[in-house]
């Protein structure tokens, strides 16, 4: 099935949404999705239950909402970072580097897409739920192509050794990825840290 386009709704002086995405993503990023309860980010956003309802159909759409955002927004800083490098390996060190340039609310966002993957894998029986399901996994399958295709360019133009890019980008990915399920703003390691030594690991992956 393709994925539906998620046309994001215009947000008026008084729309609640992207005040319930800001709870939610707090609460999620915080307590945990499953912990979470739909009432408590009503409450912080100061509407009532139901008028939650208005805007997500339920807790698992502003869920999957979210983790779409949070891909699409990896995608965006991956081509911001990687587009005008002529260079594979510089190309490969900025996109590490754009990984980790991030505010306190993207790293709640990758916490939250890390700790929910397993939804992307089932089908929603709601249609709203499901169309942002399906848009969530085809950014997912962008991401992981958009670093395959980086990785077989500097093979190929023999920067990098040759080794299955597909393999090779999904093994990137997972360590550059794993460190949201751990790293905390205020925790004794620093971003800077993460991404020099993240940075350092993949270059090794690639040197001839």
């Amino acid at each position: 099935m393709k994925a539906a386009k998620i046309t994001e709704p215009d947000e008026g002086p008084r729309s609640k949404r992207g005040a319930i995405l800001t709870a939610a993503i707090k609460n999620f990023g915080k307590n945990g999705y499953d912990a979470t309860k739909w009432s408590v980010v009503a409450d912080q956003v100061g509407i009532g239950q139901t008028a939650l309802y208005h805007y997500f159909e339920s807790k698992a759409h502003c869920l999957l909402t979210i983790m779409r955002l949070e891909l699409q927004r990896s995608l965006e800083m991956f081509v911001k970072a990687t587009d005008d490098q002529p260079d594979p390996m510089e190309a490969l060190r900025e996109a590490v580097r754009s990984a980790y340039v991030v505010s306190d609310r993207d790293v709640a966002q990758m916490r939250i897409l890390q700790n929910n993957l397993a939804i992307l894998a089932v089908p929603r029986s709601s249609k709203k739920e499901e169309a942002e399901r399906l848009a969530a996994r085809e950014l997912v399958h962008r991401i992981e192509d958009a670093w395959t295709e980086l990785l077989q360019r500097g093979m190929d133009e023999g920067a990098f050794v040759r080794r299955d890019a597909h393999t090779l980008a999904l093994n990137m990915l997972g360590m550059i990825v794993s460190v949201w399920r751990w790293y905390r703003p205020r925790g004794p390691v620093t971003l800077s840290n993460v991404s020099e030594l993240t940075e350092d690991c993949c270059v090794r992956m690639v040197a001839p």
